[in-house]
């Protein structure tokens, strides 16, 4: 079974953008997190709720 450090090793270079997101997540300010891939994992746990509450990919990318 594979886990969250082989799902990223194998994904595409993430947005040069992506550190440009900005929020938080169970309390966490997703920027502040220390650890690469945690906060990798936090980005798209972000851009996911974002998208379930409705929101357009166009308003959730806004510095693309």
């Amino acid at each position: 079974m594979e886990g969250p450090e082989d799902f990223f090793a194998q994904a595409p270079e993430p947005n040069p953008n992506a550190s440009l997101i900005t929020g938080t997540i169970c309390g966490i300010r997703v920027q502040e997190i220390e650890d690469p891939l945690m906060q990798k994992i936090r980005y798209m746990d972000l851009l996911v709720d974002e998208v379930a509450r409705g929101k357009k990919m166009t308003s959730i990318l806004r510095g693309s």
